[in-house]
């Protein structure tokens, strides 16, 4: 398989020199973990104190990770990527919020996504964290086996018809639907609402997708599990594979709880778990379609070696490749370049409520081993070059 993911000059096409200086600085702040740490706390000390700081971070970690405040302020982004290629999946990042007033938004918000999506070629998904229609506590109740109030009930039953009704959105719309994996103990509930989803509106074809997090050691077996189901009742599976983006806060939860850690013992057995999952979906794509989310290099390259090896068309409906905005260019657009279905995650909303997915993005950096020092190189390189070209 040819090694693609070193050519700077794709990975980096759309970014001007400044955007290049810029993502150079943020991800140098990002490689030191005590300045993260400190950032963080000077950041959420900032917003809850209403100081002044959007400005500045509009114009940093914002608009590097961030496609913009709504929907429409996506767009020239949207229509940038395409250019390349790559496709655009807009993720309403507002995160943590309880209220249903806040639920019923993120609802709203999604329905006029799937509904602006059907129109462009650009936005072949769209996306929903389960926790954005209703609260962590109320998953973890129910996955747990526990009685519920009747309140609860009332309550559970809004978000099962906010599922309901963005599902049915996007089949009508003929949109895929990304449904985001989020903390183990709330993910049963979620893995069951979804898989009712699935019953209901994938019988020709994957439109609702779930996601593995393959940082757990379980989820190869779910998949198995789920198949087996599929297979019986006749309808499709749709899901996106990650490696997993709440590993220390699981393990963490795990020692203070005296639980068994769900996390793989290893980034080996992680890797491996990751990989095991992309050949299993590969061979039963007749009755599944894969969402490979990585950013990495040896993960993609696999699924590239597994399509070729099977016949499999690069631009198959059915095998998208998935990364961050403002992550990974390299491997994005030079699959794209390629010949391969590639989206990236263009995160949106209000700078204030975005924050937190910024802060989460920023920690997790910092703990996958070599991302960052990678992402530099990669601007370096590109950097280098276009010095080199322009004495020339």
């Amino acid at each position: 398989m040819e090694k693609i993911f070193n050519n700077t000059n794709v990975a980096f096409a759309l970014k001007s020199d400044t955007e290049l200086d810029r993502a150079y600085f943020l991800f140098k702040l990002i490689d030191n973990q005590p300045l993260v740490r400190i950032g963080t706390a000077v950041t959420n000390f900032a917003i809850k104190a209403h100081l002044p700081v959007e400005g500045l971070i509009r114009a940093t970690v914002f608009d590097h990770f961030c496609g913009g405040i709504n929907e429409a302020d996506c767009l020239p982004v949207v229509d940038k990527m395409f250019t390349k290629g790559v496709s655009s999946v807009l993720d309403y990042s507002v995160e943590g919020k309880e209220e249903e007033i806040y639920f019923d938004n993120a609802l709203e918000i999604t329905l006029k996504i799937i509904s602006f999506a059907k129109e462009k070629n650009e936005i072949p998904f769209c996306v929903f964290k389960p926790t954005g229609f209703g609260r962590l506590e109320l998953y973890e109740k129910i996955g747990a086996k526990k009685s519920l109030s009747p309140v609860e009930k009332e309550e559970w039953s809004r978000v099962v018809a906010r599922f309901e009704k963005v599902c049915k959105a996007a089949h009508q719309n003929n949109i895929a639907l990304l449904i985001d994996g989020e903390e183990s103990w709330m993910q049963d509930a979620a893995d069951d609402l979804v898989l009712d989803m699935m019953r209901k509106y994938n019988k020709e074809k994957a439109i609702v997708f779930n996601t593995l997090q393959m940082y757990r050691w379980d989820r190869l077996d779910y998949l198995k599990k789920i198949h087996k189901i599929s297979q019986s009742e006749g309808f499709f599976i749709g899901m996106k594979l990650v490696r997993g983006a709440y590993m220390e806060k699981e393990i963490l939860r795990a020692t203070e709880m005296g639980l068994p850690s769900p996390i793989c013992k290893s980034k080996e057995a992680t890797d491996e778990n990751y990989d095991a999952a992309v050949l299993y979906m590969l061979d039963h794509l007749e009755t599944m379609a894969v969402f490979a989310g990585t950013h990495n290099e040896e993960s993609s390259y696999l699924v590239m070696e597994l399509m070729q090896k099977k016949g499999i068309s690069k631009n198959d409906s059915r095998i998208w490749f998935g990364q961050l905005y403002g992550m990974s260019d390299n491997i994005s657009y030079n699959l794209a370049e390629n010949g391969y279905n590639v989206a990236k995650y263009l995160p949106f909303g209000p700078v204030r409520d975005v924050m937190p997915y910024l802060i989460r993005r920023a920690e997790e950096n910092t703990s996958v081993a070599g991302q960052t020092s990678r992402e530099l190189m990669l601007i370096k390189t590109e950097r280098d070059r276009r010095k080199a070209n322009s004495k020339n």
